[in-house]
């Protein structure tokens, strides 16, 4: 067995980034930018009102002031303000030349219609100036920034309509299993119907990729290999479900040699999801993983979420921490790394939910997150830190 880092090591030094494409701004999230994306003017480009106010200049500050016009967001100003003048003056409007500071409207006093004064002489500037949020030329997003809703607007100002992304991997999934039957049949007593599947396209579609599903072939040789090639051929990263332990009937890793792949894992030192197969054929990629559900939860989670990031060449990293126990928690071996799930509580401690092994899907469906059990620990007390990994 391979431990966990070790064999993460060896599938990420497998991957070959995609080529890069071009797509709309609206198609553009969960994206990863090919280029550095520059801005093409200042901004704000303009000196801006940060309010709705008056704009003077701060020496008549006090003074009765002439009101010479209104501006709006959008109306360019049509006069200098001189001496004891001002312009009212909108949220986002332009602040006419003349005027170096914006009072509220809240701090003046009408004196009538043309003529105001300010109330308050220790009044802010409330001016946002020209390029002090970017210069014209200045990098806003780096190559390889993952685009996530908080970067469209940049983009959008920055006049990207189209931007220059990574590929995003052609990826299929093939179920595998006579004992096998689809979430629409009632299972006869010798059959189980086909979780894995909706599982790892739902994990997909979290990444942004449509997964193409290629749906359950019965365990025979011939039928497998047919299959198997043909979704090499046709997609960027196969991924398979049962069928790569030590079976007579698990029959895929003889297929995937048999096919010519070169095989790069065999099986990894995690608790669950200790068999799993992990092959290449140049540039085609093939993931065997295992026929439990929250082994191949956690097997795509831990290996194929951050192979097919780095197939679209970017790094993924996620949130971890160590946050203490609220209860003490045993298992019975410790020869691998155990990933169990957990809630985190009010007061930030990870709380174990029950959990009985790796066809327990239930366990995994009100876990926020993944806790750790090194290899050759079998026990921590309440209290204890762990480390935790979100889902």
């Amino acid at each position: 067995m391979i431990q966990y880092k070790d064999a993460l090591k060896k599938i990420l030094g497998e991957a070959k980034p995609l080529a890069s494409e071009r797509v709309s701004l609206a198609k553009a999230l969960n994206r990863v930018l090919a280029i550095d994306v520059c801005i093409d003017i200042d901004m704000p480009p303009f000196n801006k009102s940060a309010m709705d106010g008056y704009a003077c200049r701060k020496i008549d500050l006090g003074n009765e002031l002439r009101v010479v016009e209104t501006i709006f967001a959008g109306k360019e100003p049509e006069f200098v303000i001189g001496e004891n003048q001002c312009a009212k003056i909108m949220t986002g409007a332009v602040v006419p030349e003349g005027a170096d500071c914006v009072f509220m409207i809240e701090d003046s006093e009408q004196i009538d219609d043309k003529h105001i004064r300010c109330t308050n002489l220790n009044t802010k500037t409330n001016i946002s100036l020209k390029g002090e949020d970017a210069k014209e030329g200045d990098v806003l997003l780096s190559k390889n920034t993952m685009l996530e809703a908080r970067h469209m607007p940049v983009l959008a100002m920055a006049g990207q309509n189209v931007v220059e992304v990574y590929q995003k991997p052609k990826v299929s999934i093939i179920a595998s299993g006579t004992e096998l039957v689809e979430p629409d049949e009632y299972p006869k007593p010798y059959q189980i119907r086909n979780s894995n599947s909706t599982q790892l396209l739902a994990q997909l579609h979290q990444l942004g990729i449509d997964g193409i599903y290629n749906g359950i072939i019965k365990d025979e040789g011939a039928l497998l290999e047919e299959q198997i090639s043909a979704a090499l051929l046709e997609n960027d990263v196969l991924i398979l479900t049962g069928g790569v332990s030590v079976g007579e009937y698990d029959l895929i890793p003889d297929i995937l040699q048999k096919l010519g792949c070169e095989t790069i894992i065999s099986k990894t030192a995690i608790q669950p999801g200790k068999p799993m197969v992990f092959a290449s054929q140049g540039n085609r990629y093939c993931f065997g993983l295992s026929g439990n559900p929250v082994s191949s939860f956690i097997q795509f989670e831990l290996y194929v979420r951050p192979f097919l990031y780095a197939l679209m060449n970017y790094q993924y990293k996620p949130m971890e921490l160590n946050l203490p126990i609220n209860a003490d928690f045993k298992r019975r071996k410790d020869e691998r790394l155990l990933f169990a799930p957990a809630l985190i509580n009010e007061r930030s401690e990870v709380v174990p939910l029950e959990f009985h092994g790796s066809a327990h899907i239930n366990g995994l469906s009100s876990a926020q997150v993944l806790f750790e059990l090194p290899i050759g620990m079998k026990e921590v007390k309440k209290g204890d830190l762990v480390h935790v990994r979100f889902l």
